[in-house]
């Protein structure tokens, strides 16, 4: 389990995100890691405009970014939705 503060505490993952990147509590990096891993490995990326995520083209990814497909930036807004502070 990650340890720190900001970006490096441990966060706990919703079960939608969880269905991607595992229950267990991970920093926001280890997230994004995790969900770049699952949309490179799945072609979710535009081929013309990788910063486009094709949210819409996957029904665990649509769960936690929206059934749209969405710019990459975005993509940090819609995932902190999922996430929250692990009980101590």
């Amino acid at each position: 389990m990650a340890t720190g503060k900001g970006f490096n505490a441990p966060m706990q993952v919703s079960e939608e995100l969880g269905a991607i990147v595992g229950n267990k509590p991970k920093s926001r990096g280890q997230v994004v890691k995790k969900l770049w891993e699952y949309i490179k490995a799945n072609k979710l990326q535009d081929k013309k405009d990788k910063r486009v995520i094709l949210a819409s083209q996957d029904k665990k990814l649509g769960k936690v970014l929206g059934k749209k497909d969405i710019n990459m930036f975005q993509m940090t807004k819609k995932v902190s939705a999922h996430l929250s502070k692990v009980a101590d």
